[in-house]
């Protein structure tokens, strides 16, 4: 389910590589950039019934709203898409017989935590649309789970890197447009916290847990690194000034951010077997090499709110 996304574009050949038969359902908002060779199946998800489910073994809900900036442009979207829909297409699932559904969730859930390191089960706390309906969409679906319905929440770092459903409006990949189109970072505050996760490991981490069958219903982190926005600043300004030899400034704001979480994957390694192979650095690399797939920087299809904006001006999606 939105496999024809950021995330999806990635992810839905890597698992067909592994030898899955893949079917992708998508409204496909964005375009289609996915191999030929993948079914596609476009239109509203709230219109799939049992009947298209029930020859599948698996899903993997990547689908709904997928930013603070989207939720907070249509908080009523963002919980029906976010909330609603995980929990219809979970529904349908179990009663068409589906034995597995993974639920793409975000490290947003913690909100804003003190200097430590968070686990699953540690408190999550978020007062923003987003973080509010992933966990919401998370308890649901955990609700439907049994032992002949599994249900994994992975909540994921910041995604980044290279997809050829590309976005700019991610921590690493906005640093990397600003640097080599500006060459200045701008940050609100250089002191706050985020997991990064690198679309490679994220890939990895969701075929793991494919074949992960110890228990019914489980809640996973994945990051492929904790850092501060600025120490990432920083690695993408020296990045970029070494590849291109143009000097990258780093400007702080130092301005309040009620969004400030670091997160351990220690479950996910003991479990899942999971473990982050890619750093910073390599993601950074990852964007250098695909450059000239996405050097037009002021592509509105680059980011995900100004897309959604044009959508709701054509009536394509009602607010």
């Amino acid at each position: 389910m939105g496999g024809a996304g950021y995330i999806g574009s990635v992810l839905s050949p890597y698992l067909q590589a592994k030898g899955y038969d893949i079917t992708v359902a998508d409204a496909c908002w964005f375009g289609n950039f996915l191999p030929d060779k993948i079914r596609l199946l476009t239109g509203d998800l709230f219109d799939l019934k049992q009947q298209d489910l029930a020859s599948y073994d698996s899903i993997i809900f990547l689908a709904g709203l997928s930013n603070d900036p989207m939720a907070e442009f249509s908080p009523k979207s963002n919980f029906i898409l976010n909330t609603a829909l995980p929990s219809y297409i979970g529904f349908m699932a179990r009663e068409a017989g589906v034995k597995q559904l993974l639920f793409a969730s975000s490290c947003s859930v913690y909100g804003y935590t003190l200097n430590k390191t968070y686990t699953e089960e540690d408190p999550a706390i978020c007062n923003y649309p987003y973080g509010v309906s992933k966990l919401q969409g998370e308890r649901s679906l955990l609700a439907l789970a049994e032992e002949n319905f599994q249900v994994l929440c992975i909540r994921q770092g910041t995604v980044c890197g290279y997809s050829p459903r590309m976005r700019l409006d991610l921590a690493m990949n906005t640093m990397f447009k600003n640097a080599l189109l500006l060459g200045e970072i701008t940050l609100s505050n250089h002191r706050i916290w985020r997991p990064i996760l690198a679309l490679e490991d994220l890939c990895e981490a969701y075929h793991l847990a494919l074949n992960y069958e110890d228990s019914f219903a489980e809640v996973f982190n994945i990051s492929s690194l904790n850092a501060t926005v600025g120490e990432l600043a920083k690695s993408v300004a020296d990045v970029v000034e070494n590849r291109t030899g143009t000097k990258v400034k780093v400007h702080n704001k130092n301005q309040q951010d009620y969004r400030n979480y670091k997160v351990s994957t220690e479950k996910a390694q003991q479990l899942l077997k999971y473990e982050a192979k890619k750093t910073e650095k390599d993601i950074i690399e990852n964007l250098f090499q695909n450059l000239d797939h996405f050097n037009d920087f002021e592509e509105p299809s680059y980011y995900n709110i100004q897309v959604f904006k044009q959508l709701v001006s054509k009536q394509v999606i009602e607010i």
